[in-house]
C-alpha cells in the first residue's frame, strides 16, 4: 500500500543521487511515493519516466544494527530468495548508504481471513520450503541467544527487563534441551513472518522484507508464521501438512514449541526498541502481549506434551 503524496526535500534528492549508480534509473525522472508498514526500515516505489516497470528502494532505520539487522546479510538473502521465485527480483544494492532496490512485485495482501484458508496455508507451506530448500545465506539466527543480546543492551540503555523474563528464560532452556536431543539441520530462513511481508502475485506467495534472514532452524518460520497469524492446532497441522507431506507428531511438536521461541523473541524485541526507536509505539504494550501469550500457552497441557514428543521423536 502507498500513501498518495510524492516524496520531495532532502530525502527525495539523496535517494535520487544514490539511484544515479543504477543503470536502470539513471538520468530518468524519478517519483517516490512511501509504502506503508516498516518500523526498522521506510521503503519508497521508485517511478522512472518512460520504464513500464516499477522499483522499490529500502532504507534502514536507525540503530537496526542492535536489532541484529545486517543489511549485507539482507541483501544476500534477498537475492538468494528470488533466486528461488519467492523473494523481489534484486536490482541494485547501493553502497555505502546500503539503500536495497529491488522490482515492485505486482500483487494483492493476503487478508487476515484468506490466511486460514487450506490453499493459502499449502501455497505458503510451498513458499517456506523453497526456501528452506535454496542456497545458504550468510548470518545466523538462533533465537534464544537473540532474546539474550536483547537484553543485555536493553539493559545497557536503561530499559528495565519485565519480571516475565526469567520464567520465559526458564521455558526457553526446556525447549532449548529438547531441541537439542533431536536437532535439524540449519536452513536459510525468513524468521519474521508477518502478514504485512506477503504478496500474492498470483501465481505464488511472494515474501518480502529479508532483514532477519539468516541460517536457522526451519521449524521457527513455520512456528513465527503460525504463531503471528494465530493458527489453530488443526491448521498447524494442515501447514505442516503441505510442507512436509506428511504429519509427523514429533516435527508437528516442533512448531508447537517454536511458537513460545517466537513470542520470546517477538516480547525482548519490543522490550529492546523502548531503549532504541523513536517512533511513537507502545512497545510496552508490545512486549507485555508477547509475553503473556507465551506464558499462557507454555502453562497448556499442549507444552508439556510438545516437549516429550520432541525428545522421543525421529
Amino acid at each position: 500500500m502507498t500513501d498518495d503524496q510524492p516524496l520531495r526535500g532532502e530525502l527525495y534528492d539523496e535517494l535520487v543521487r544514490a539511484m544515479q549508480k543504477v543503470p536502470e534509473l539513471a538520468g530518468r525522472e524519478l517519483t517516490l511515493t512511501a509504502l506503508s508498514g516498516g518500523i526498522t526500515n521506510r521503503n519508497f516505489r521508485v517511478d522512472a519516466a518512460g520504464a513500464p516497470e516499477r522499483w522499490v528502494i529500502r532504507l534502514a532505520g536507525n540503530d537496526t544494527h542492535l536489532l541484529g539487522i545486517s543489511r549485507e546479510v539482507e541483501h544476500a538473502a534477498t537475492v538468494a530468495a528470488a533466486g528461488v521465485g519467492v523473494g523481489p527480483e534484486v536490482t541494485a544494492f547501493i553502497r555505502p548508504e546500503g539503500y536495497l532496490v529491488t522490482r515492485f512485485i505486482v500483487g494483492s495482501p493476503v487478508t487476515a481471513e484468506a490466511i486460514h484458508r487450506p490453499e493459502t496455508l499449502r501455497r505458503v507451506a510451498d513458499s517456506l520450503r523453497r526456501i528452506h530448500d535454496g542456497p545458504a545465506i550468510p548470518g545466523l539466527f538462533v533465537p534464544l541467544r537473540i532474546v539474550e543480546a536483547y537484553r543485555a543492551l536493553a539493559m545497557a540503555r536503561g530499559v528495565p527487563i519485565p519480571p516475565e523474563y526469567e520464567r520465559s528464560a526458564a521455558i526457553g532452556r526446556r525447549i532449548e534441551l529438547a531441541f537439542l536431543a533431536n536437532p535439524v539441520e540449519l536452513r536459510p530462513c525468513h524468521n519474521d513472518l508477518l502478514n504485512a511481508n506477503f504478496i500474492d502475485d498470483g501465481t505464488r506467495i511472494r515474501i518480502i522484507d529479508w532483514e532477519y534472514a539468516g541460517m536457522g532452524d526451519p521449524f521457527f518460520d513455520l512456528g513465527n508464521f503460525s504463531i503471528n497469524h494465530e493458527l489453530t492446532a488443526d491448521e498447524d497441522e494442515a501447514l505442516l501438512a503441505a510442507y512436509d507431506g506428511t504429519v509427523s507428531q514429533p516435527r508437528l511438536a516442533r512448531v508447537t514449541l517454536m511458537r513460545i521461541v517466537s513470542d520470546f523473541r517477538e516480547a525482548m524485541w519490543g522490550v529492546l526498541q523502548q531503549g532504541v526507536s523513536s517512533l511513537d509505539v507502545d512497545f510496552v504494550a508490545y512486549a507485555t502481549g508477547s509475553f503473556d501469550r507465551l506464558l499462557g500457552n507454555a502453562a497448556e497441557p499442549r507444552f508439556e506434551r510438545a516437549l516429550r514428543e520432541v525428545v522421543g521423536g525421529r
